[in-house]
């Protein structure tokens, strides 16, 4: 008990379990624990958006608002550095995450009937009836707060309580290894690290799909009561238990911090007596302070020279508007783009999460390894690495036009993309989802409940395909005589239909590996240039400007890019919407169908706006280089002549 007193203290000494060469391996596999968990989190997070947004019923701008108060935590965080973050930031991670599922609730899905009653009797088409129709009065006042819920907010604040966790595991926990590892050791630990955040992601998206497979409310719900399938747009998964999963690996990382001393013994060296060590501790913590004082003058007085010499590096300067649109365009592609999979090749969250994973995670690994391999390799110079970053991104930019030719056929549902002859159309109004089929049914108009005709056509709900007979419970239920069925340009005799909209068919599914194909393939070429990118940054700076600058890059993409990207990503894909959702006491929900052809040419059509202007400042770069290159050239060669001019 003693002991870890002592080593909760800070003290740094004779603590026989957690200092020396125990120490350090421990803080190392905590700090690489840490590093999976974050990464985790993170890629988990990104992957269940979509899950959220149909949990609590909010439009895609405020998902990307969501997404976006992760930046806004990380940031704001770095100001608070003067705490001991280090030993509970994993904790503090953890705490949020449990944020995350205490403040959901059960989840209703949207339907005619309630979808958990296992009866025979389904809202159908009965002429001059209301019964099965939705209340047409006003709601009542509880009826308007549960509509008007708010619940998204905490789920937000947790997203920046995350963001503030994750901030000082990689500055603060690099720092301290790089402080107590032998300098012949550091690179193996730093490759150690690097790994745990290629695992993380990978596992993130494996546990993400695994989740979404389960319904949200798995445990409290019978399996065989729930009437919709995974690839539904009402379907929810089980967001909330991978966010708990998450949570225990952060906290179990975050123990082994609070039993480490502030100073362990450089590895390799023995202890030191307890007496010499406190005396040692008392000196060290003595010059800290000191040291503190200076440096906090240092930066005071620095700050304002440094930042004006940033702004005057024009080089320095176009790669951080590079940065900026480049990852905007990236940033919003990858928040949004497993609704993007949903919606345009029918495919279930979960499959889409693993399909997202399996064919972009690897190869980004390779390509970072072979595009750093390349530049150790032939010793690139800034110039050439310029050249090698413009030229391959260039090439991967070109066959990202390809994904305009990865389409499928929209899917038809009569009153939304075909009228109920089945003819093409994209529009929605109460006078297209009614027909002469369906008019006299006294159906609800707000209700999103599909079904799938015998005639290969989703109908809005069985009451405005108007069917009159159902047989069969639960997912089995098959309705019978629908006239509207009966009535489309592909008439058939059994007029019947199945809950759930119709599959998009073998077609669909060559388009989206066509697709994952292209992303693989551009992931690979793009990150063959990420390397020799950094490296442009990083020579564009002065060995003092080295540290200031990389921050105020950072800084920059994370405010300009990471925060606002998904949010304005997110309200264009709402101007997409054809069908909104409704709540249980009328207000307007989450989007269950988008003009497909529409959110295509948004989706790909503003990253490629962005990343397009963004290679403006890119051959500004290369012709800055390229004179400063000449200017240098010429110095070199005129420097012997100088000499001997001198010499006589």
């Amino acid at each position: 008990m003693a002991t870890l007193q002592q080593a909760h203290g800070g003290k740094g000494c004779a603590v026989p379990v957690l200092t020396g060469e125990v120490g350090f391996k421990v803080f190392l596999l905590a700090l690489s624990l840490a590093f999976v968990g974050k990464t985790m989190s993170g890629a988990y997070m990104n992957s269940m958006y979509t899950q959220i947004e149909k949990q609590f019923n909010i439009p895609a701008s405020l998902v990307g608002l969501i997404n976006g108060s992760f930046e806004i935590g990380n940031q704001s965080f770095y100001y608070l550095l003067f705490l001991e973050i280090i030993k509970c930031c994993s904790d503090i991670f953890a705490l949020n995450l449990y944020i995350f599922y205490f403040d959901s609730n059960r989840y209703h899905i949207e339907s005619s009937i309630s979808p958990l009653e296992n009866s025979s009797v389904m809202p159908l088409c009965f002429v001059n009836q209301s019964l099965f129709s939705l209340p047409t009065e006003e709601p009542s006042t509880e009826c308007v707060k549960e509509s008007g819920s708010l619940l998204w907010i905490f789920v937000m604040v947790g997203n920046i309580v995350r963001g503030m966790g994750e901030t000082p595991i990689m500055p603060l926990g690099i720092s301290y290894l790089e402080d107590f590892a032998k300098t012949e050791n550091s690179p193996f630990y730093q490759g150690c690290l690097h790994t745990a955040t290629i695992i993380g992601p990978f596992v993130g998206l494996l546990l993400a799909s695994f989740c979404a497979k389960l319904f949200v409310d798995v445990g409290s719900v019978d399996p065989g009561d729930v009437t919709i399938t995974a690839t539904d747009t009402r379907w929810v998964g089980a967001w909330w238990l991978g966010i708990l999963i998450c949570a225990a690996l952060n906290l179990l990382a975050g123990v082994p911090f609070w039993f480490l001393p502030k100073s362990l013994v450089k590895e390799g060296e023995t202890n030191e007596p307890e007496e010499t060590c406190k005396k040692r501790i008392v000196l060290l913590q003595e010059n800290e302070k000191k040291e503190a004082k200076e440096t906090m003058y240092e930066i005071a007085k620095d700050f304002i020279p440094f930042l004006k010499a940033l702004f005057r590096n024009p080089v320095y300067m176009l790669f951080i508007c590079i940065t900026v649109l480049q990852f905007s365009a990236f940033n919003g592609m990858i928040s949004f783009m497993p609704k993007y999979l949903e919606q345009q090749f029918g495919k279930s969250a979960s499959d889409a999460i693993f399909l997202i994973g399996v064919y972009n995670l690897p190869v980004i690994c390779v390509g970072y390894f072979f595009g750093g391999l390349f530049m150790k390799k032939f010793k690139i110079n800034v110039y050439q690495a310029a050249h090698i970053a413009f030229w391959v991104s260039l090439l991967e930019y070109l066959l990202y036009f390809a994904a305009y030719w990865t389409v499928c056929d929209t899917s038809p549902v009569a009153g939304l993309t075909v009228s109920y002859e089945g003819i093409e159309q994209v529009s929605y109004a109460e006078s297209t989802v009614l027909a002469g089929c369906n008019r006299d049914c006294d159906c609800t108009l707000k209700s999103w409940d599909p079904v799938c005709g015998k005639n290969g056509i989703t109908y809005v709900s069985p009451c405005l395909a108007g069917c009159k007979a159902s047989r069969g419970t639960g997912k089995s239920v098959v309705f019978e005589n629908c006239t509207c069925v009966a009535a489309s340009e592909f008439s058939y005799q059994n007029a019947s239909a199945i809950l759930g909209q119709c599959d998009r068919g073998e077609s669909c599914d060559k388009m989206l590996h066509y697709f994952l194909i292209l992303q693989l393939v551009c992931s690979f070429i793009f990150s063959l240039a990420a390397m020799p990118g950094y490296m442009v940054l990083i020579r564009s700076l002065k060995p003092e400007e080295k540290s200031f600058g990389v921050g105020i890059h950072e800084l920059a993409s994370r405010v300009f890019a990471g925060i606002p990207s998904p949010i304005y990503f997110g309200a264009l894909i709402d101007t997409t919407c054809l069908k909104w959702g409704t709540m249980t006491c009328g207000g307007e929900g989450a989007c269950r169908m988008y003009d497909i052809v529409t959110y295509r040419w948004l989706y790909l059509g503003l990253p490629a706006i962005l990343r397009g202007v963004s290679y403006f400042p890119c051959a500004l770069i290369l012709f800055i280089l390229k004179k400063k290159l000449k200017s240098e050239s010429k110095t070199l060669l005129n420097t012997p002549i100088e000499l001997q001019n001198k010499g006589q």
